[in-house]
């Protein structure tokens, strides 16, 4: 087709899309009816790809990756989908002509309120890399009615607002009601001999929980691929109860059908009640148990009853201990449903998963306690202990007399009440365990999971974290898109090592120039996003120093904090200082219980406040915090962003991927050694890095020299005025109680160092100032680090994944002509 026909027909499409399925003429459709409209025009296309992936797939009976989550943190569909099928000039000339702004329409989408964080965002990269490289996949997880929340802020402070992202239609998704699994949870078990006299074991559950199908394609970049993400709805067996409501009992009659959807009502049950645990341990089951016996239906489509080759048709990676349940589910389906042999399910279990650690954090590392464990689910429990009694067993042989190290590997924790530990449960249960940065991954085997590297150090292997050009380069800043393909060609995104070739053009004045007018019109975009949303007016001429992620003390959004109050200080006291104007952006969530986190989003609202009114410094200093962090608002923040803030307490951080997105556009970081910190330093080059603070070895030596805040806190007369300020009612309209708990902290423990890394961080924010005023040598520094972080697409990782865990190879799809 010429450009010109494919436009013609984008337009067809619209318009039948508009009429056929909306019932609308142009005059009176809406602009969610003009979303759906063309949405339903591309997903044609999209499901042209889809059909002929599947049936290419049955047809060859390929080896799957099956990729479990607990979220996919997707972002919108539209945009990503018209890049990926190269539709984009196309569509946006095709609403042009029908008097529509494609832009507008875009905005229109929701953010699918499918995942929150890191964890769910990697998934979705994963997703994007495996349709583009080719390879068969499965990604399976939860249709969360509700996302996490959505977030106002009012006086400074978070409030959750319900996340409604269902409300207007999803146009992406199939629900498939004819394919659906029954999930059992609760009651008791029984012992009975079959009929060849061995003893098996029966549920019987108290109730029954339908989980019912919906589809989502995934498509790879310009080939024709689309991979299927399968996610599950909870349902009722039987929604009504006609004999209640003959009876008059009318709340009765739907009761089971409440109750059985709450379990996918909203993604992240507060879980601070009991009840709150217990439903995320049903959601996490839930979707496990549908997932594998949905890879068993669709596996004796073509094998029959034989499941001793399941293994060997499906790679099933544990995305951190959320789904790692499923290595007990595995045994009973395998066992109890399809009569199998405990070490032959045995052997097949333990050769069909891997499992990926995605913390570091203790508090983390998922724990249900027995109790509840046993009440959800009798039968795993039950299991689990026959997996811990042989488990242990091996561990006696090899450790004689070793009575510590066995409790330490336990599967069972003992200490504080009993508790199943799901990290030893996906590691016993994997044949790989893997880490998710050189450092993190080096230190789940000295630290976290030491036990089960010294047992099976065969086990253990890194796959660093990526991210997916596309969504993040390509399709989130098309002006340096646009700048790079003129110099390079446009196979990069496809082939990200391919950026190397800009390396020289970092030398080139004119190319230099191109690469910050392209800078500045991408902040200039975002002062308008900042104003419209935050209140706050910053200066595109401003040093843009970014802060977005999830609000944690570990991330140490308060360190930041403290430089700015430092800075504020600082240009009061010295009003002709050499010092660029700056403009500090905060975005980011708390849990809705983790109050710190919720003051510290207070805090920078607060200093925001006394900052930008300050008539000394306002027209150098300014902060801004941008409500509502997700993938849709993020796509202004990385192409504006100048220095991205990567400050976490040097061995907490797992990997991060948002250093990683800030540097392929262009950030220059400052940051620990922590996560893939270390090893984006090591890419972009040393001189390229604005690097501070302890390292984890230096913080083990701090703590056992016995470290004191305080003594940081009287010794350094820049870091007393800043906490003082905080402590004396500075920034709290002269209420000292406000930031108590953060000041107590601070001078207390120091958990999270911020007192010990304070001063070589504000040291490191004046190399900042000083490579900043020197603009030509800013930039050479920015194309370098757009230009050497090949290393960190998602499509490396992938084949990472494909070659050392999975044995997954691509099976090309015929591309679909249109």
């Amino acid at each position: 087709m010429t450009d010109r026909a494919i436009v013609e027909a984008v337009k067809k499409e619209y318009c039948e899309a508009l009429f056929a399925a909306l019932g609308r003429f142009p005059e009176a459709a809406t602009p969610n009816d003009r979303y759906l409209a063309l949405s339903l025009a591309v997903r044609r296309q999209v499901m042209r790809r889809w059909v002929a992936t599947s049936e290419t797939y049955y047809k060859r009976a390929s080896r799957t990756v099956c990729y479990l989550s607990a979220e996919f943190l997707l972002g919108p569909h539209l945009g990503n989908n018209l890049l990926n099928l190269g539709l984009q000039e196309e569509a946006r000339q095709a609403m042009s002509e029908l008097g529509h702004d494609l832009d507008a329409i875009l905005a229109q989408e929701e953010e699918p309120g499918l995942g929150n964080g890191g964890l769910g965002r990697l998934a979705a990269c994963y997703m994007d890399s495996l349709a583009t490289l080719e390879i068969p996949t499965l990604g399976y997880g939860i249709r969360y009615e509700f996302g996490i929340f959505d977030q106002l802020i009012r006086d400074g402070w978070q409030v959750e607002k319900t996340d409604k992202w269902l409300a207007l239609g999803n146009p992406w998704e199939t629900p498939r009601p004819e394919i659906a699994a029954d999930v059992f949870l609760g009651g008791h078990t029984e012992g009975f001999q079959d009929d060849r006299g061995r003893y098996r074991v029966r549920w019987a559950p108290e109730r029954v929980v339908r989980g019912v199908a919906y589809d989502v394609p995934i498509l790879g970049y310009r080939n024709g691929t689309a991979n299927l993400l399968r996610l599950w709805k909870a349902e009722a067996t039987e929604s009504f109860d006609f004999e209640a409501f003959n009876q008059g009992d009318y709340w009765r009659a739907v009761d089971q059908k409440v109750d059985s959807e709450n379990i996918t009502k909203v993604l992240y049950p507060n879980d601070e009640l009991v009840k709150g645990k217990r439903l995320r341990l049903e959601q996490q089951y839930f979707f496990v148990s549908c997932s594998l016996q949905d890879m068993i239906r669709i596996y004796r489509q073509r094998g029959g009853d034989d499941l001793s080759r399941f293994h060997e048709k499906y790679a099933v990676q544990l995305n951190d201990t959320h789904p790692a349940v499923a290595v007990a589910e595995l045994m009973r389906l395998l066992v109890d449903v399809h009569g199998m042999g405990w070490d032959e399910a045995w052997e097949i279990t333990r050769r069909t998963f891997a499992y990926t650690n995605h913390t570091l954090l203790p508090e983390a590392l998922e724990k249900w306690k027995v109790e509840m464990f046993g009440a959800v689910l009798p039968r795993h429990l039950e299991i689990v202990y026959e997996i811990n009694r042989r488990f242990l067993d091996e561990v006696r042989h090899r450790f004689p007399g070793d009575d510590t190290r066995a409790a330490r590997l336990s599967l069972i924790d003992e200490a504080a009440g009993r508790s199943v530990r799901m990290a030893h449960l996906a590691s016993v249960g994997s044949h790989r365990v893997n880490g998710v940065a050189a450092l993190h991954t080096e230190l789940l085997k000295a630290d976290v999971l030491r036990d089960f590297h010294e047992l099976w150090p065969e086990k253990f292997l890194n796959v660093t974290n990526g991210v997916t050009p596309r969504r993040f380069l390509a399709l989130a800043n098309p002006r340096l898109a646009a700048l790079i393909t003129e110099a390079i060609g446009d196979g990069w995104p496809k082939d990200l090592e391919g950026l190397r070739r800009l390396e020289p053009l970092a030398k080139d004045a004119a190319f230099r120039a191109k690469w910050r007018a392209v800078k500045r019109a991408n902040k200039a975009d975002l002062a308008a996003v900042v104003e419209a949303r935050a209140g706050v007016a910053c200066d595109p001429d401003s040093l843009f120093d970014v802060q977005v992620k999830r609000i944690h003390e570990y991330k140490r959004q308060h360190l930041n904090v403290l430089h700015v109050i430092a800075l504020w200080q600082r240009l009061r006291r010295e009003p002709k200082a050499k010092v660029p104007p700056r403009s500090v952006l905060f975005g980011g969530k708390a849990a809705p219980g983790y109050r710190v986190a919720k003051l510290m989003i207070k805090l920078v609202h607060s200093v925001a406040e006394v900052v930008n009114s300050d008539p000394a410094t306002r027209d150098r200093l300014r902060v801004a915090f941008v409500p509502d962090y997700n993938v849709k608002n993020c796509m202004p923040i990385f192409p504006a962003a100048e220095l991205s803030e990567q400050i976490s307490t040097a061995g907490k951080e797992a990997s991060g991927t948002g250093n990683m997105k800030f540097a392929m556009n262009g950030a220059l970081t400052i940051g620990t050694l922590d996560g893939a910190n270390v090893e984006i330093r090591e890419a972009v080059g040393a001189e390229n890095f604005f690097l501070f603070g302890l390292t984890v070895d230096e913080i083990h030596r701090l703590r056992a020299g016995g470290y004191r805040a305080r003594d940081r806190y009287e010794s350094d007369p820049v870091l007393r005025a800043v906490v003082d300020a905080l402590a004396d009612g500075t920034f709290s309209r002269d209420d000292t109680s406000l930031f108590r708990p953060l000041v107590d902290s601070l001078l207390g423990d120091d958990t999270w160092l911020l007192m010990a890394d304070f001063r070589s961080y504000v040291e490191c924010q004046g190399e900042v100032e000083r490579a900043y005023l020197d603009t030509e040598r800013w930039t050479r520094m920015s194309i370098l680090n757009t230009a050497r972080m090949g290393f960190f697409s998602s499509d490396r990782s992938i084949a990472d994944y494909c070659r050392d865990v999975w044995r997954a190879t691509p099976v090309p799809i015929e591309e679909v002509r249109s």
